[in-house]
């Protein structure tokens, strides 16, 4: 898939963007979860390339990502994941820089990319990479067909915002709350008022960072998201259950009822559930 199934997996209806770390706790596991991610209702996966710095996650996510690190997942194992993944939506890889400079020997950053897009990847998140430093992995993704996803902030401003916009392709990550990833009870009211001030653009705005209900979901899309990004929720249930099945189970359960609330949402609708800072 391109860079272009990114932005369409977002046309029908707002989209659901679950996300796993691969090899959590390994590879075989994280292909049946991001199945059961898709039967659950899915319409692109983020699927974390374990780093072990990893600046902008919770100590959920850190933690699952541990126990990849810990299970032996490298780049290259994950490529392999990608490949042998049998599911009909986009693969969207959220990583660290660091580990693209890593990469290969001489032009890694390209070198990375195009293994990426080989395998099956349709898209980057590389939250530790500011947009003016973004040129080479810009014009990577560009000869690749890959779409690079950016992070706005609520302390972005507009002129950046302007910025990551003409350099950004498949989606915008709009973060809810300020801090690291990890399931919340609340949606912020940051997640509002981020949204209000985003200019109109071609591009979708799928919100992230702290969703973890149904309730969530439906207030989120009716706050003017096209689309809702999870992370700690699914971690969280992959690190309870005892079984890889029973994992699974639990996945296509929240994903379900996570996309539930995206279809309640009524998009002219103006009511905004309770929020906190």
């Amino acid at each position: 898939m391109s860079a272009d199934d990114v932005t369409a997996a977002f046309d029908a209806e707002p989209a659901l963007v679950p996300y796993v770390v691969a090899g959590d706790p390994s590879p075989e596991a994280t292909e049946a979860y991001v199945e059961a991610l898709v039967e659950g209702g899915a319409d692109v996966i983020e699927l974390g390339l374990p780093f072990s710095e990893p600046i902008a996650d919770g100590p959920t996510i850190q933690e699952a990502i541990r126990r990849a690190l810990d299970a032996g997942m490298t780049p290259a194992k994950y490529l392999d994941l990608v490949r042998d993944l049998d599911v009909d939506v986009p693969i969207v890889c959220m990583t660290y820089y660091n580990l693209l400079l890593q990469y290969g020997d001489g032009n890694e950053v390209e070198s990375f990319v195009r293994d990426a897009a080989e395998a099956g990847v349709s898209g980057l998140i590389i939250p530790d990479l500011p947009v003016e430093e973004s040129g080479e992995l810009e014009a990577a993704c560009e000869k690749h067909d890959v779409a690079l996803v950016f992070i706005v902030a609520p302390t972005t401003t507009a002129e950046r915002v302007e910025r990551i916009l003409e350099r950004a392709s498949g989606f915008v990550y709009v973060q809810a709350r300020m801090g690291t990833t990890g399931a919340r009870t609340d949606v912020s009211e940051d997640t509002y008022a981020s949204l209000e001030r985003l200019p109109a653009s071609e591009l979708p705005y799928a919100v992230g960072f702290g969703v973890s209900e149904r309730e969530h979901a439906r207030a989120i899309v009716e706050g003017g998201a096209d689309g809702v990004v999870a992370g700690s929720v699914f971690v969280d249930r992959i690190a309870e259950a005892e079984r890889v099945a029973d994992a699974a189970d639990a996945l296509r359960e929240k994903a379900a009822e996570l996309k539930a609330g995206i279809r309640d949402a009524d998009r002219n609708g103006t009511a905004k559930p309770e929020t906190t800072k």
